[in-house]
């Protein structure tokens, strides 16, 4: 597999060197100062890989395009965001990237409360408490309706876990929920997160799947003709929040995407620690299955709690068996090379590290993207890899 790192860019604390020093030679890279649907300049491409080249490193995939809200609900603005979409794709493609990972999560991406969830091990995690999300969504934020996404009983257990939060923690928790964590496209305050929300009252799964299989027909023969492959990242986490319709977080979704246009150019970033927030998703057997649709691979891990939170374990720690993981990955790996082809290598990146040692207390530090953890985490998995070279692959 192909050892990546995601970087922010010029203004990522953790530099080109560090990701040389951590043994990657890939990099997973965007232009995240265009978050507003406009196309990527074709020259602000060739400026951010000349930086990556220049360092000995090769600018592996994007991650990610962000695609615009009007796709997602439909209206009759995405035909021009559509149209710069595919403006974007051609312009990667022609400066020789060809690997495009996107998300399709209505108003918020990824979601934490606790950015710093501190570990017997004295490191720092973040976590998904699913009673502080309640508690915030119930009685902080004070969605409409939001009583119906919740049983009697965690409604009860969010309102006495109000009563237990200070201030403090309160504002804390509405900051990550938000305001926006690394590579979110956008942030907000109460009332334009509420004006957010009531643009999807009347879309639901099914309005939102098909207008994420509308996208797929648009983009997919785009990518075709210029030799990009396209990779769904999955919904982070896997179920509804703030009773917003989520589409890609089960092996039927899976399907469903991949069946909307079937073309080895509609694959999927096969994020293990999104998909296996879920203890009903077979991580293992999902990656069997979409083996030779899986265009790029976050391998993190979680551990799921009996509440429904959970926290980002170590990686090779959490529910997910990632030793196998890895070696289903590999042997995909072995059946395209011998297939003759081009993309048979898959790449991959360490995702969520913890926060170690002099990271800690570092006052630029992007959640989840520190250096050491990241570090720690891809050696581990290197290890899993050469063992599965030497093993199992020889």
């Amino acid at each position: 597999m192909e050892q990546c790192w995601r970087w922010y860019g010029p203004d990522d604390p953790v530099t080109l060197d560090h990701v040389k020093q951590a043994g990657a030679t890939g990099v997973v890279s965007a232009l995240h100062n265009i978050y507003d649907g406009r196309a990527w300049p074709l020259t602000d491409i060739l400026e951010r890989k000349r930086i990556i080249e220049a360092e000995g490193l090769t600018w592996s995939v994007v991650e990610s395009i962000p695609v615009h809200n009007s796709i997602k609900i439909g209206s009759a603005e995405r035909l021009r965001y559509v149209g710069w979409y595919k403006d974007t794709i051609r312009a990667l493609a022609k400066a020789g990237i060809a690997t495009i990972c996107y998300n399709f999560m209505p108003v918020v991406d990824w979601t934490r409360t606790d950015l710093a969830y501190r570990l017997p091990t004295t490191g720092y995690a973040l976590r998904f408490d699913a009673i502080d999300f309640a508690a915030y969504d119930l009685f902080v934020l004070k969605r409409r309706n939001a009583e119906a996404s919740y049983s009697a009983a965690r409604i009860a257990e969010a309102e006495s876990r109000l009563k237990e939060l200070s201030d403090e923690q309160i504002d804390r928790i509405e900051r990550n929920l938000i305001a926006g964590l690394p590579a979110t496209e956008r942030s907000y305050d109460s009332d334009s997160f509420r004006e957010a929300l009531a643009e999807y009252d009347s879309i639901g799964p099914k309005e939102l799947r098909d207008n994420l299989a509308w996208f797929l027909r648009e983009i997919i023969p785009v990518a075709e003709q210029e030799g990009v492959r396209m990779c769904i990242h999955p919904d982070d986490p896997p179920f509804s929040l703030y009773g917003l319709p989520r589409i890609v977080s089960t092996v039927e979704d899976a399907r469903f995407i991949l069946n909307a246009v079937d073309s080895p150019a509609n694959g999927l970033t096969f994020c293990i620690g999104s998909y296996g927030t879920r203890a009903d998703n077979d991580i293992v057997g999902m990656v069997k299955e979409f083996a030779d649709r899986i265009h790029f691979v976050h391998l993190r891990n979680v551990t799921i709690e009996d509440d429904g939170s959970f926290y980002e374990a170590e990686h090779l720690e959490g529910g997910t068996d990632m030793a196998h993981v890895i070696l289903a990955l590999m042997q995909e790996e072995t059946r395209r090379r011998k297939q003759g082809r081009a993309d048979w290598r898959i790449p991959m990146r360490p995702d969520h590290g913890h926060l170690l040692a002099d990271d800690i207390g570092k006052t630029r530090i992007n959640p989840g993207y520190s250096l050491i953890g990241r570090l720690k985490g891809l050696a581990e998995l290197r290890g899993i890899m050469r063992a599965v070279e030497r093993f199992e692959l020889a």
